[in-house]
């Protein structure tokens, strides 16, 4: 698997050229992603009103959880190398602005995040608007795919903090619910 992977990463990172450079650059470092996530909120509110606090209370939880556990659960356990520190792969990797992060890469915080919000959201607004799965979750993919672009993870990396990910936001989704349903029924 480990060599699967590898050569996956080498394939994907390969195709790469200078336009690309920049788009993926900002794909996974710049904040081109808050555009979104304001006009994100016009959605939420016609929808959930002031109910929205607490929506966007749960958000922050779930994205300080996503992010602290990918470090602390994964990486730190773990140490899997990311690919632009692999000694085996000197001289193979095509880094983007010689930006590397942290030594090791296994999950991806990135990808942890990216399907833990995209699935939260999803869930928190199926049924009203159905093209926002489809807008999450090409952001998430897309995300995704910049993270093995940069030579900054495997695709073993981000398959796995996508999957993580993706289940924290289905937990804190359904926690979520219960408080709702606890606070609605209190009130």
């Amino acid at each position: 698997m480990l060599t699967l992977d590898k050569e996956l990463f080498l394939l994907i990172n390969g195709l790469n050229a200078e336009w690309a450079d920049t788009i993926m650059s900002h794909v996974s470092y710049k904040l081109t992603w808050v555009p979104l996530y304001v006009i994100l909120l016009v959605p939420l509110y016609k929808q959930m009103g002031m109910k929205l606090f607490g929506a966007l209370l749960a958000v922050g939880f779930l994205i300080v959880v996503a992010d602290q556990t990918s470090v602390h659960l994964f990486k730190d356990v773990f140490k899997r190398l990311r690919p632009c520190h692999e000694p085996e792969l000197q001289g193979l990797v095509h880094l983007v602005n010689n930006k590397c992060g942290g030594q090791f890469g296994f999950l991806s915080s990135h990808a942890t995040n990216t399907f833990a919000l995209a699935t939260f959201l999803s869930l928190l607004m199926r049924g009203s608007y159905r093209w926002l799965p489809v807008i999450l979750f090409v952001w998430a993919l897309l995300n995704m795919y910049s993270r093995v672009y940069l030579g900054v993870h495997y695709p073993g990396d981000v398959l796995a903090g996508a999957i993580y990910g993706s289940g924290l936001g289905f937990l804190v989704f359904r926690g979520y619910v219960y408080f709702q349903q606890k606070l609605g029924s209190s009130g």
